[in-house]
């Protein structure tokens, strides 16, 4: 289990987890109250890896765009190679 920073993009057009050039962007369509855009995101982020939901945890970054999280069973490195379709 390695955090996973990632970049958020709350109100986007769609949901989308991509490969940015500064790391991982997460795009969604919630906006950023109450926590939506948050666990908007952290759901798109186990979808988008393979791992149920509950394997994907927050570890930093509640009120920010840049946040971390936790993914159980799997590093950033194996995210970034799904993600790349490796």
């Amino acid at each position: 289990m390695a955090p996973i920073t990632v970049r958020v993009t709350p109100r986007s057009g769609r949901t989308a987890v991509e490969i940015g050039p500064d790391g991982i962007v997460v795009r969604v369509r919630s906006a950023a109250e109450g926590g939506k855009a948050t666990e908007e995101a952290r759901r798109a982020l186990a979808e988008a890896a393979g791992v149920p939901p509950s394997a994907v945890t927050l570890r930093s970054g509640s009120r920010s765009r840049t946040k971390v999280f936790e993914m159980h069973g799997m590093d950033a490195d194996q995210l970034l190679r799904r993600l790349q379709g490796d």
